[in-house]
């Protein structure tokens, strides 16, 4: 027998409420947030954490030393952009760690259940070879999530043949 790693249960009422502070951060994310390309994604400069510093020091050094910022710079836009970036940047650390954790859980708990799942329909197709009463109608209503998995199965092997 598997062993299972995981045994939650979500009241309905904490379900809810994590519904609803999603919908907040949503709500209050969504005006500000912006969809990129993945063109955009790929070919626009990028601050990583060893540049963050130096980003620090450039605010520092347009405030006092602005006669150095050329002429076409917008050093009002270039501290407002920085500070949006500071602002959202620790958002994303905390919300990647959640999402990631989130996604980890669902798909262990997807997993055992589904390892079970399998482990119900294998008996039922024991019983239903055995003529068991009443097991013929499961599985006939469960091996349809099969069928496409034997059609291809069959396929293959035509074409390998």
């Amino acid at each position: 027998m598997a062993e299972n790693r995981v045994s939650i249960t979500i009241s309905a009422a904490d379900a809810v409420e994590i519904t609803k502070a999603i919908e907040v951060l949503s709500d209050k994310l969504a005006p500000i947030l912006i969809a990129l390309t993945a063109d955009d994604r790929q070919s626009m400069a990028k601050i990583k954490d060893a540049t963050i510093p130096f980003m620090e020091k450039i605010v520092q050094y347009l405030e006092s030393n602005p006669e150095f910022a050329p002429p076409y710079l917008d050093k009002d836009e270039t501290k407002k952009d920085f500070a949006a970036f500071t602002v959202l940047n620790a958002f994303i650390r905390p919300l990647s760690q959640i999402t990631r954790n989130l996604e980890d859980t669902a798909m262990l708990c997807g997993s055992e259940a589904y390892a079970n799942g399998r482990s119900y329909y294998k008996s039922v197709v024991n019983a239903s070879d055995l003529n068991v009463l009443g097991a013929k109608a499961i599985y006939d209503d469960l091996k349809i999530r099969f069928e496409s998995q034997k059609a291809k199965l069959k396929k293959a092997k035509d074409i390998v043949n």
